[in-house]
Order: C-alpha cells, then sequence, then structure tokens
C-alpha cells in the first residue's frame, strides 16, 4: 500500500469516525465470544475459593452447598455457550468460522487505524472503548 495522501481535515476526520465505528462494533462482536472464555477463568478461580472458605454455620450448610452447585451450574452453561459459540465442532478444536473471521477483521481495522491515523490513535480509540464498557457496568442498574 502507498503511505496516505493529503487530505483535508473534514476527509481525515470521515475515516477517523469511520474506522471508529468499524473498531467499535467489530470488537464488541469479538468479544461478545471471547468474553466467555476470560469469564470462565475468573469463575473458576471465584468457585475454587468459595469451596475451599469455611466460615457458614451448621445451620447455613446445606443452603451455601446448594449456591455452590447453582454457581456450578451457571458456569457449565456457560461452557457450553463458548463452545457453540467459539468452536465449530462444539468441543473445542475447530474455531467457528464467525469466530477467526472477527478476529481477523479486528486485527486488520486495527493495522488500517495505524496506517490512516497513527499508532498513538490506536490506543487512544482502545482507551475510548474501555472507558465506556467500564461505565456500562458502573452505571447498571437493577430495577
Amino acid at each position: 500500500m502507498t503511505k496516505k495522501t493529503l487530505r483535508t481535515k473534514s476527509h481525515q476526520d470521515l475515516i477517523r469516525r469511520y474506522l471508529l465505528w468499524m473498531f467499535k462494533t467489530t470488537k464488541e462482536s469479538f468479544e461478545r465470544i471471547e468474553r466467555k472464555t476470560t469469564q470462565l477463568e475468573v469463575d473458576k478461580y471465584v468457585l475454587e475459593h468459595i469451596r475451599t472458605r469455611g466460615g457458614v454455620l451448621d445451620h447455613g450448610k446445606v443452603k451455601y452447598d446448594g449456591l455452590v452447585k447453582e454457581f456450578e451450574a451457571y458456569i457449565k452453561t456457560k461452557r457450553e455457550d463458548e463452545l457453540k459459540l467459539k468452536f465449530s465442532d462444539g468441543e473445542g478444536k475447530s474455531l467457528h468460522p464467525q469466530y477467526v473471521y472477527l478476529k481477523n477483521r479486528l486485527q486488520a481495522i486495527e493495522a488500517a487505524i495505524k496506517y490512516f491515523l497513527g499508532e498513538k490513535e490506536l490506543r487512544t480509540m482502545g482507551a475510548l472503548y474501555e472507558k465506556e464498557f467500564t461505565d456500562r457496568i458502573l452505571q447498571a442498574r437493577d430495577h
């Protein structure tokens, strides 16, 4: 590819907004699948921790054990969802074409951001994305 040509500020702004939109939407789609894997890693750690912690009075043991079993079932369901979304064989051996496409598309968009706007802008967009999702989590309310 040839180096970017001289562009007007307006043209450069349009490119930036389009790349930001592509980055956000593709990253959201990719992470919708990928986050299952990372959440499972955390869930397994938390499960092990709550299994090995005592402190439950005898009268609460049955209830506590039931809550632990509910969490185990939640983890199992999440693992099954991960396998369906990420792997075409449902067994964790063959990546799903949609997953590979999203991963490659995200990498291509990141490369395009670097090419058209520079490494610093890629870092800025990444930080904006993280801030948006962190804000979503922190602002979520149970109704």
